[in-house]
């Protein structure tokens, strides 16, 4: 399977790149550097303390340093101008961290002259364009633009080439308790299964949801049952689905872990007097890519 497939399969191009935003800036990983780039040093360069994207995967990061380390950086860093010879990352802050990592001195980098509410707009453009936002930092970035740059959501889905319908589903994640949005920001929780778990009305409710799917493996479908359930109250709704889950074993939670951190992936062991099945999850065919190289290793 190549990344190519999994940024084409079941995806809506969006309206308004980077290109748009940036005019000359192109987003392919293998186009080569414009003209008006120049190297600079890595210590001259600092991330942006308000930039979308606040997780990044280890083992992703880690594959691109190899790949740093062997091809160099071909897409320059998006930088705007700070005070004095410094400068701030608009757009590449995966690649600055990863070149850190691979001994780099110098990277590539594109001086843009922009607003701090443009500035926010393209670096959330870009991680959308990669796929790199989580659903809950995808939100928030989407709730700052609205709340600290008075963007409308209209606005917001022509900017990010999305549905008006999808933006405002999207801000209604951040409705879930906090401990379901670290969830999804752990990546234990799909947002299709966050999306079902907000049928289930109260916070303690769709908590205990949460950790059902967690520890049973439900599909999205069964969410979706179970917190309809939830939701017609406890007379209607399943003893299973509104008492704490009983967590699994110490053994099985601690297999359980260093799979997950071995392979980079959300991990689901079902275990029934020493017989049941492992489930690996993948949010897209590069991540199932990785997960396949990790384990024929």
């Amino acid at each position: 399977m190549s990344s190519e497939r999994s940024k084409n399969k079941g995806r809506v191009a969006l309206g308004k790149g980077l290109e748009a935003l940036i005019p000359g800036a192109k987003t392919t990983a293998s186009s080569p550097p414009p003209r008006d780039y120049f190297q600079c040093p890595v210590a001259r360069i600092q991330p942006d303390p308000n930039q979308p994207r606040q997780n990044f995967n280890k083992a992703a990061l880690d594959e691109l340093v190899a790949s740093i380390k062997e091809q160099g950086i071909i897409q320059p860093l998006i930088v705007k101008t700070i005070a004095g010879d410094k400068y701030e990352l608009i757009a590449g802050e995966r690649r600055w961290r990863a070149a850190q990592l691979a001994g780099l001195k110098e990277v590539p980098v594109l001086i843009k002259d922009v607003t701090a509410a443009q500035a926010f707009e393209m670096a959330l453009v870009e991680n959308i364009q990669r796929e790199d936002l989580n659903a809950i930092e995808e939100a928030e970035a989407i709730r700052r633009l609205l709340e600290e740059h008075r963007y409308t959501q209209a606005q917001i889905a022509t900017r990010i080439g999305r549905d008006r319908s999808t933006v405002a589903n999207s801000l209604r994640l951040l409705n879930l308790p906090l401990d379901v949005k670290q969830m999804v920001l752990d990546r234990k929780l799909t947002e299709g299964h966050a999306r079902a778990v907000l049928q289930a009305g109260t916070d303690d409710h769709m908590l205990s949801l949460a950790k059902m799917i967690i520890a049973k493996g439900w599909s999205v479908r069964e969410t979706e049952r179970q917190a309809r359930l939830i939701s017609q109250g406890p007379a209607k709704a399943t003893a299973a689905a509104v008492k704490a889950v009983q967590p699994p074993s110490p053994q099985v939670a601690a297999l359980t872990e260093k799979l997950q951190r071995a392979l980079g992936a959300r991990v689901v062991i079902h275990d029934t007097k020493g017989k049941g099945r492992l489930e690996i999850h993948y949010a897209n065919y590069e991540e199932l890519d990785t997960v396949i190289d990790k384990i024929l290793r």
